[in-house]
């Protein structure tokens, strides 16, 4: 056994190929296929578990998950298919039950189905028979099976009805079929003839509706069996084209449905349903108001990938699983590039265009083909016929860069530093740079399809193989150093030795050679054509060559020769490598898994086997701190693998990764300088925005003192409205109620005559009602009479009966006292053979005693002999007992394990116990109904008899009544007669009483009108008493002209009006007409001034902004200018305390500053100091000017703005500076 063993920490990767192969077990799990694993990644702590797939297994095929999460099914080929239940609330998820097709021959499970209640599972068998399983999986029992099709079209999925553990669906190309389990069979309930439509997925949305995808794109919603909704999720679909039937369609629509996306996925959620429309995209539909209408609410879709040379292709990858969460809040799906992505419902309700993300991150999508890692980093780069490189952590598990280029790479090999990386292309060798965002390349070489590739240990080399040939290149200089030229085959794996003096290289004739770097020749080899070699490795000393290819074995060579060769018994090694510590050896399989050898090897079987991947292993590689494995394979996963030692010694060695990452220096510049020019945006912001709030602040305040006085003005004359209508009001209350009283009683009066009509006809109606009601009473009692007569002619019936039945039991009895006798005699007959069958076995008895004895002293005098051959057998024990102590050891093991499966088997013992009395109470219930069954059965037969008899007379009774129903319908005619003349009574009443309100509303509308024009009468009668008063206070300015012309216009202005000018000189058409065009000409103008206003107001604003600009400059030049003019006065402060001129008359200070400069200047300097004096009094002077103009600048810049306030306070005097 391995010293050291491995453990599966983290595996990256999807497996495509697997029907429902994503599924949430809850909020935060998801499980998905990867490898030979199922993987149950936590989405928030980026942690996974596994399940490990069944030993020699062929694939994984389909997976089911069952309603309460509690319970995964997995169906697998291996030597015969197999369905594995698995419990996931077991910590090591613990295998539940194995399920098998029994007798059947079948190929594999496509898809499976648990039942509501978790006790039951489907699960539909592949072509060519594609039976269906109906299996009580607790139970290993198949309670049904059935044909899901009857000719070769497949099955692509089957499911239970959710709320029926008896309903089952099966859809596939032309089918969609509806079973029920009943009387222990399935049996076909509703099938749909859909010979044209290819059905690729299904969904139950409630107890009797399914939705199904087809690959021509349309979405069919069948009822209970029944088409009833059909629609395309193209771009033209519309939800109006309802198909109830199936109908031929033309050759144009039929062209049009084969350019239709593929529903490949339909799963159903509280709102509705989400299904795939063709690549990259998933429409989410939910139900409307009406019974079957289903509406298209959002569209999600995969988004481009910026890393790869197409970004466009990530958005055709197609759908293969959609799963929603149990609280619907994140739906994830797979895709057929081996991609898992995610959306939350919060991203789905924005409003812009819903995108995907990855669940994780992206994963490869072919053939792994490269992997390499590094001594500084703790990172591990990978290659993929993909067309990707990408760098990985296997210390986060995160992916740290990737990029895809436009050929296939086939080999990668990380720089010891782990800056650089080195990818062989199908047309060159690159050398690139690992950026902070980037794979870069700076260096090519001419090297073709390298298939392999290797930086020395040191870095300062690398090797790349070119078919047969190995190039040496320098990693400083670049050039080609060595070539190595010797293999007759393509050179499969290439190895450094730990000083990098030599390099160990195999290939496909078989041969293992040994070459020196520094001079290029062949040190060693071994040669062995029958073997053709994969992968080699080399010991941590470099001494030892360990080899694996085609002939199923391991060889470990050692100075040119085989020292041993370790079977692999029915695999092939593909790929292998040795741990750091020289421990032990883990080699990769043609199927996948992974094997832990002890070293030193041992003829014997003693590995560990570990499921690990679904296809050959291609490249492995442990880490330089031996901490970890690394395996890629052809599925495209990528595993890490902990490395654990069983006899507790550490194999961490203290390596300190570095952090360290390259960057070019015009990208560091480009964002330094991005970083600068958002921070200056960003204040230039502030201060925009800062005013921009300012001038709203000073908008709304005005806007609102303007609305609150518009407003108070329109309140007050409504005031004095209501109180004028109120007035109205009353008057007219008054007015309605005098009304009312006098129709009411006018209505009064006209109901008591119709009452006194309609009661004379009642009465009349009454006396005919009582004659009726007399005759059919004396009906019923001759009908009564006739039912005691019938009664007594059934009793008597019943008597003759009852004797009739009473004969035949008594025969009965007869026939059952013969049948008792017959047992009696067939019971001594059999007394008797019994006695004759004891005689003959004890003769039988005796005749083998004596046999037994001559056997007997035979084996005495062999083992007479045998105790002489046990004094030989004594010398073999001594060298025995040597092996058997070793054995001892062994055996110790195997109790513990042993001691495990007693204890496993106990309590399997109790599980077994329990089921069998399950088993004994259901017996006795079977029995118990079994019983009431027959019971019943009895029951029935005797009430069929008393039926036969009933059923005679019942039809006997019936001539009878016949002419007595006659004479009763005769009788209800006549009542249905006279209530129809009730109706039409009823009718004239509300007809009458419909022109009574008419007439009603006629006279208060009149009267109204009679009001009004009194009213107007009124009206104008006052104002002309007024109009006469006020002419006759004019007549007494009769001899003054310009008292009488002022006293005439006041006349004028206060009884005329616009209104009764326009009465007056009467409707003239050409007048209303200028009126209306000068009325419309008007409000032009007005738009097109408020337009105008509008486009000032912008400008304003722009101007505004500037000006506001051109205040901060001059600012900033004030306070310049105020700088220099405050160093030049302290200048001029200097100059005149040292010539005395900052004091008047003080002569003595003068000649003192005059002594202290002599020795310091001439005359000609003193000169040059008063001119500087007066150039400085020049400056200051023009200074000041200068601030003069610019302020009066200032003071006309604010004059122009009106709305907005001062950029800044008013400046301080120089004079107080």
């Amino acid at each position: 056994m391995a010293s050291v063993l491995a453990q599966c920490h983290h595996i990256i990767g999807l497996r495509t190929g697997v029907a429902n192969n994503i599924c949430f077990l809850d909020e935060h799990t998801v499980l998905f296929p990867s490898g030979n694993n199922c993987v149950r990644y936590n989405i928030d702590r980026k942690c996974q578990k596994f399940i490990p797939g069944l030993e020699k297994s062929l694939g994984m095929y389909a997976l089911a998950i069952s309603p309460n999460k509690r319970y995964l099914a997995v169906s697998e080929l291996g030597d015969r298919p197999i369905i594995t239940i698995y419990d996931l609330q077991h910590e090591l998820f613990r295998k539940k039950k194995v399920l098998m097709a029994g007798d059947l021959t079948i190929a594999e499970f496509v898809s499976m189905s648990f039942s509501p209640d978790c006790k039951y599972l489907i699960a539909q068998s592949s072509g060519p028979d594609w039976v269906l399983f109906y299996w009580k999986w607790e139970r290993q029992k198949v309670m049904a099976t059935v044909k899901a099709t009857t000719n070769t079209n497949p099955i692509y999925q089957v499911s239970f009805n959710p709320y029926d553990n008896a309903q089952i669906c099966a859809t596939g190309y032309g089918v969609l079929k509806v079973f029920r389990f009943t009387e222990g069979i399935l049996k076909q309930t509703s099938f749909q003839k859909l010979d044209t439509q290819n059905i690729l997925s299904h969904a139950w949305v409630s107890e009797e509706r399914i939705i199904a995808g087809t690959e021509r794109g349309r979405v069919m919603v069948f009822e209970s069996g029944d088409l009833r909704w059909d629609m395309s999720v193209g771009p033209k679909a519309t939800a109006d084209n309802m198909s109830r039937s199936s109908r031929s369609a033309s050759k144009k629509e039929t062209d049009i449905q084969m350019d239709m996306p593929r529903i490949t996925v339909i799963t159903a959620y509280s709102k509705g349903f989400a299904c795939t429309a063709g690549p990259g995209t998933v429409l989410l539909y939910e139900r409307t108001e009406e019974r079957e209408g289903y509406r298209k609410t959002r569209k999600i879709t995969i988004p481009p990938d910026p890393c790869r040379s197409d970004p466009g292709r990530a958005e055709q990858q197609q759908m293969m699983s959609l799963a929603f969460s149990p609280s619907e809040e994140t739906l994830v799906t797979s895709t057929d590039y081996n991609q898992l992505y995610s959306i939350t419902t919060a991203e789905m309700t924005k409003d812009k265009q819903a995108h995907f993300e990855h669940l994780s991150h992206s994963f490869h999508s072919g053939c792994i083909t490269g992997l390499s890692v590094c001594i500084r980093k703790a990172i591990m780069a990978t290659c993929s016929l993909d067309q990707s490189v990408r760098i990985w952590s296997f210390e986060t598990n995160a992916l740290e860069l990737y990029k895809e280029f436009q050929e296939e790479a086939y080999s990668i090999a990380l720089h010891p530093s782990g800056l650089y990386v080195l990818v062989g292309f199908s047309s060159k060798l690159c050398l690139m740079n690992l950026l902070i965002d980037d794979i870069r390349t700076f260096k090519e070489f001419t090297v073709r399809a390298c298939r392999e590739c290797s930086f020395s240990n040191g870095g300062h080399f690398f090797a790349a193989v070119n078919g047969n040939v190995i190039h040496i290149y320098s990693s400083t200089s670049f050039e080609n150093i060595l070539n190595l030229k010797g293999h007759n085959g393509k050179v499969r794996s290439i190895a450094w030795s730990g000083d990098d003096s030599r390099l160990v290289s195999c290939g496909m004739e078989g041969a293992v050679y040994e070459w020196n770097t520094l001079t290029g020749t062949r040190e060693a080899e071994s040669v062995l054509k029958t073997c053709s070699y994969s992968g080699l490795s080399l010991s941590p000393d470099s001494k030892t060559i360990f080899a694996v290819g085609t002939d199923f074995t391991l060889k470990e060579i050692q100075d040119c020769l085989i020292l041993r060769e370790v079977s692999a018994e029915d695999v092939t090694y593909t790929s292998i490598v040795m741990s750091r510590s020289g421990r032990t050896l883990f080699t990769g399989t043609s199927i996948g898994t992974v094997r832990a050898i002890r070293y030193p090897l041992s003829l014997q079987r003693e590995w560990i086997e570990y499921q690990a991947h679904a296809s050959a292993v291609t490249k492995m590689v442990i880490t330089f701190d031996d901490q970890y494995l690394l395996t890629v394979s052809e599925d495209g996963s990528l595993i890490i693998w902990k490395l654990i030692d069983k006899e507790g010694r550490g194999l961490k060695s203290q390596i300190c990764y570095a952090e360290e990452i390259l960057i070019t220096k015009s990208e560091l510049e480009e964002k330094n300088q991005i970083v600068l020019d958002l921070g200056t945006r960003v204040e230039e912001l502030k201060m925009e925005n800062e005013y921009k709030l300012r001038l709203n602040n000073l908008n709304f305040n005005e806007m609102i003192k303007e609305l609150t006085e518009k407003f108070n003005n329109q309140m007050e004359p409504l005031k004095t409205n209501i109180q004028i209508l109120k007035t109205d009001k009353e008057l007219v209350e008054i007015k309605n109620h005098e009304v009312m009283t006098a129709l009411l009683n006018e209505h009064s009066q006209e109901v008591r005559k119709l009452e006194s009509a309609s009661s004379q006809r009642l009465l009349l109606e009454y006396a005919k009602y009582q004659e009726l009601q007399e005759k059919s009473q004396n009906m019923q009692v001759n009908y009564e009479l006739q039912l005691q007569s019938m009664e007594t002619v059934k009793a008597v019936a019943l008597q003759n009966l009852k004797l009739h039945y009473e004969g035949q039991i008594q025969e009965m009895q007869l026939l059952l006292d013969q049948c008792q006798e017959e047992s009696r005699t067939q019971q001594r007959e059999f007394e008797e053979s019994k006695k004759q069958m004891e005689e003959d076995s004890d003769c039988e008895i005796q005749d083998m005693r004596l046999r037994h004895g001559r056997l007997l002293t035979a084996e005495r005098e062999t083992n007479l002999k045998m105790k002489g051959e046990t004094g030989t057998m004594k010398k073999k024990f001594s060298s025995i007992q040597k092996e058997i102590d070793e054995r001892n050891m062994v055996i110790e093991r195997m109790k513990g394990e042993q001691n495990k499966l007693q204890i496993k088997m106990k309590s399997l013992e109790n599980d077994i116990l329990s089921l069998k009395k399950e088993i004994e109470e259901k017996d006795e219930t079977v029995q118990d109904k079994e019983r009431r069954m027959y019971d019943l059965k009895r029951n029935n037969q005797e009430l069929e008899k008393f039926k036969f008899v009933l059923d005679y007379k019942i039809k006997e009774l019936r001539k009878q009544i016949e002419p007595r129903e006659n004479d009763i319908k005769e009788m209800r005619e006549q009542i249905q007669e006279m209530e129809k003349e009730l109706d039409t009574f009823q009718k004239q009443n509300i007809k009458q009483e419909l022109l009574i309100s008419e007439l009603y509303l006629k006279l208060s509308t009149s009267e109204k009108q009679v009001h009004k024009e009194l009213q107007r009468v009124w009206d104008g009668q006052a104002s002309i008493k007024r109009f006469k008063a006020d002419l006759h206070n004019c007549v007494a300015f009769i001899q003054e002209p310009l008292r009488l012309k002022l006293a005439i216009k006041d006349l004028h202005n206060c009884y005329i009006h616009k209104s009764d000018v326009v009465e007056i000189e009467g409707a003239d058409t050409a007048i209303q007409k200028e009126y209306a065009r000068h009325q419309e000409h008007l409000e032009r103008s007005l738009t097109t001034m408020k337009k105008k206003l509008a486009l000032a107001n912008m400008e304003h604003n722009k101007a505004n902004v500037k000006i506001m600009q051109d205040n901060v400059t001059l600012i900033t030049e004030i306070s310049n200018l105020r700088q220099e003019l405050t160093l030049t006065r302290s200048q001029v402060y200097k100059y005149e305390a040292q010539l005395g001129l900052n004091k008047k008359g003080q002569k003595k200070q003068a000649s003192e500053a005059k002594g202290t400069l002599t020795p310091r200047c001439n005359p000609c300097d003193e000169v040059q100091r008063l001119n500087l004096h007066d150039e400085t009094e020049r400056i200051i002077q023009l200074q000041k000017f200068e601030i003069q103009r610019l302020r009066q600048e200032i003071h006309d810049m604010s004059k122009k703005r009106t709305h907005s306030p001062p950029s800044s306070p008013r400046l301080p005097s120089l004079t107080q500076l």
